[in-house]
């Protein structure tokens, strides 16, 4: 049975399962294009002010792509590159390129193509159960380096090349000292945890939110910023939103943000 993308929206929270859970979520080709497609959706909703992505069940975050399926989808060259990057990549960009705060709650296994999915999240929550790495190098195959950016601009090429290269599986307080994780809680506090994180991102400013993405993007660029980017760098002053941000904070009351 193929896997798919599980998806609700409460209260300004998108929540993404990734569900194979016959696979341990293992992501197949048609997950991959589900993905996409619910991150595009996502991306241009804007009552969505936080998105979760999660693994169904307590096993798996996701263990990796589905090899299953490669003997197919990666037949030729031609059918590697559309599979890499018209679906896996293409997920992965989607992902990074989401405009508000994202959150990876990691329960179990979060392996290969799992470990890209939550490289490309903000914040990343896992349990002290919880394992990442990405052992391909003991299939015979590299990874894409279109799938490699996310996990890239986090932790930077020696512990990526480490996590490569050696093909290790990691436990999840090695994870956090590399800096692959946020943070780590025991196991049952995991949903618990991600659900009050993205609770703390609502309470603040959802354009401001929004602002702090598109800057620490824009700054890992590495080119300095013109006069006009340092200009719209204020564009907050002429929303309502920091008017009723500095009088509550003057009234010692607890602001109310309408996103304008």
């Amino acid at each position: 049975m193929p896997g798919e993308i599980l998806f609700s929206q409460e209260g300004g929270i998108a929540t993404l399962i990734l569900s194979n859970p016959d696979k341990l979520n293992a992501v197949d080709a048609g997950m991959w294009r589900d993905l996409y497609a619910r991150m595009t959706a996502v991306n241009a909703d804007p009552d969505v002010l936080c998105v979760i992505l999660r693994g169904n069940g307590e096993k798996a975050f996701a263990a990796g792509g589905d090899i299953e399926e490669f003997i197919t989808v990666r037949a030729t060259v031609d059918d590697a590159l559309h599979y890499h990057e018209e679906l896996v990549a293409a997920a992965l960009d989607a992902v990074r390129a989401c405009p508000v705060p994202t959150v990876a709650m990691i329960r179990g296994a979060c392996v290969g193509g799992g470990l890209e999915i939550a490289g490309c999240c903000d914040i990343r929550i896992a349990g002290e159960s919880s394992r990442f790495g990405a052992p391909i190098n003991k299939l015979g195959f590299s990874m894409y380096p279109g799938e490699m950016a996310g996990l890239l601009e986090l932790v930077g090429p020696a512990v990526l090349l480490e996590i490569l290269l050696e093909g290790r599986i990691l436990g999840a307080r090695e994870a956090l000292s590399k800096g692959l994780l946020t943070r780590v809680v025991d196991d049952e506090e995991v949903e618990k945890e991600a659900l009050a994180t993205a609770e703390r991102i609502l309470k603040g400013a959802p354009l401001v939110a929004r602002w702090h993405k598109q800057w620490v993007h824009r700054l890992m660029q590495g080119r300095p910023l013109d006069d006009a980017e340092k200009r719209a760098a204020f564009d907050f002053l002429a929303t309502e939103d920091y008017q009723e941000g500095l009088a509550a904070f003057l009234a010692k009351r607890t602001p109310v943000f309408k996103g304008r």
